[in-house]
């Protein structure tokens, strides 16, 4: 079923602002100026200006006396477009294939599961546009229209509407959200309109009489009795190869057939440009005018037409014609620099056991795919990182004389120890309930703290041991502190990984 997010960005002109000068201190109020003749008014303002009584429509001069700290910056609408812009073609490569500018709204069926589900989802959007100092406000519901308004709605980051709930959702909104015209809703309010609500439950003919059809397809698109399909956002960088028929077509083989054309075409115009493509979007726009969409990626940029072909004939049964497809899209969204690689001249050729096609099928399949690399760090859990499974050797290896644990727990568990202080291992330790009698143990292996990364580890310590229970099963752990002194840390006790 659709599912639909609306990503609305409240402050996009000031934080566009702040983006630009990092050197603004956090602290600064920032309003925006429009003018129009020689009146000018505050067209959009921070959060810190907000709090400070500044608002969206006040006179510049008023604000200025409001607030004497006030940042005043004119307003440039064709940055802010041009900036929303670039957002929203970012979200294009990163969440799904059918992202529009409205704020940024797009289309995520098929694509949830991806990033773990809708509650997984929205909440790392909300966190990775925090992370760009963007301030986002996130809304997932049944339609375009209702998405919108939810998004516009909310004052926290996030709101999931559940799937049929469109109606209990929006019908306490105000009728501003419903997207008509500033005329038409100043209209309905003189008539004593105030809530969505309200305007669905009055008889639509004295409306369409007076306001013409758009309140009624407002309200049907809102509430899914009739479809708003998105369309793509598209410029002139992304390469795209398309094919429309004259008469809808529907069987699988059929697809498969011109999908494999689209693909060699796709790959001739990345020739020409000396391109790869990384993340490809299968575009399908059918006759009652949804579109569903197949994404497919690979973990390094191919001109491969029978791989990328492959990559999407296995995930073309997902696809549902309906009444018919009427044209085919396929957009190279990511594409990189790829150099035709010169064969060897000699004659018995070593052989290369490449395993990224099997990385691209676990990837497009919604598995997270990477390599684990050593950072120069002491901490354990500091010492290593994730990066992408196709990326270059990494030359910082792991310089230790102890062993390490094949598998390192996503943080340190708290247990039970009974040892002796300050250097003698565990005799006993209770993990996850179980209680444990050590028959072998090793250590202790001192880590200290980093004190450059924080100043809590100016003098912390960890003492490692490695231990054997008597049923073979080996643990590392260690205690916070040197055994002696409580700066060092708390004395506590903690597992931090397993051994094979």
């Amino acid at each position: 079923m659709t599912r639909v997010v609306s990503i609305y960005l409240p402050d996009l002109p000031t934080d566009r602002i702040r983006r630009a000068d990092p050197s603004i201190p956090p602290e600064q109020a920032i309003a925006v100026i429009a003018r129009s003749g020689s009146k000018r008014w505050v067209s959009a303002a921070d959060a810190a200006a907000r709090k400070a009584g500044v608002h969206v429509g006040m006179p510049a001069a008023k604000a200025q006396a409001l607030f004497r700290g006030l940042m005043l910056i004119d307003a440039d609408p064709a940055k802010d477009a041009a900036t929303l812009e670039r957002i929203t073609l970012w979200a294009l490569t990163l969440y799904s294939p059918i992202v529009a500018v409205d704020g940024i709204v797009m289309d995520t069926e098929g694509a949830d599961h991806l990033q773990g589900g809708e509650l997984s989802m929205v909440t790392k959007i909300a966190n990775q546009f925090l992370a760009k100092k963007l301030t986002p406000r996130v809304a997932i519901a049944d339609t375009w229209g209702a998405a919108h308004a939810c998004a516009r709605a909310i004052s926290r980051e996030t709101v999931i509407v559940p799937s049929g709930e469109t109606v209990r959702a929006v019908e306490k909104l105000p009728i501003s959200l419903l997207r008509l015209p500033g005329k038409v809703v100043s209209d309905l309010r003189t008539l004593g309109f105030q809530t969505i609500g309200e305007l669905a439950n009055t008889p639509r003919a004295p409306l369409t009489l007076r306001f013409g059809p758009e309140i009624g397809r407002r309200l049907d698109q809102m509430f899914g009795r009739i479809s708003e399909p998105i369309d793509p956002i598209r410029t002139a960088e992304l390469i795209e190869v398309s094919r429309a028929f004259a008469e809808p077509i529907g069987a699988a083989e059929t697809i498969d057939k011109y999908v494999g054309r689209l693909v060699v075409q796709l790959i001739e115009e990345l020739q020409k440009r000396g391109l790869g493509v990384r993340r490809a979007d299968l575009i399908v726009e059918k006759v009652d005018g949804t579109r569903q969409a197949i994404r497919a990626g690979t973990v390094k940029p191919v001109r491969d037409a029978a791989w990328l072909t492959k990559l999407f004939r296995d995930r073309t049964e997902k696809i549902e014609p309906g009444f018919g497809i009427e044209k085919l899209n396929l957009v190279a969204v990511i594409v990189e620099p790829l150099e035709e690689r010169q064969k060897s001249s000699s004659l018995v050729e070593e052989e290369v056991k490449d395993v990224t096609p099997l990385i691209d099928i676990y990837g497009n399949r919604g598995q997270r795919v990477y390599r684990v690399a050593p950072v120069a760090s002491d901490v354990p859990e500091r010492s290593v990182q994730r990066i992408s499974p196709a990326a270059d050797p990494v030359e910082v290896t792991w310089f230790s004389h102890w062993r390490r644990p094949v598998r390192l727990l996503a943080r340190p568990e708290l247990i039970e120890a009974i040892a002796l202080l300050p250097d003698r291992p565990p005799v006993s330790i209770t993990w996850r309930g179980k209680r444990r009698k050590v028959k072998r143990a090793d250590g202790p292996e001192r880590i200290f703290g980093e004190w450059w990364q924080r100043d809590a580890e100016m003098e912390a310590v960890r003492d490692y041991f490695v231990i054997e229970d008597e049923a073979g099963e080996r643990l590392w752990v260690f205690r916070s502190g040197d055994g002696l002194y409580p700066e060092t840390g708390s004395h506590r006790w903690f597992c931090h990984g397993i051994f094979a």
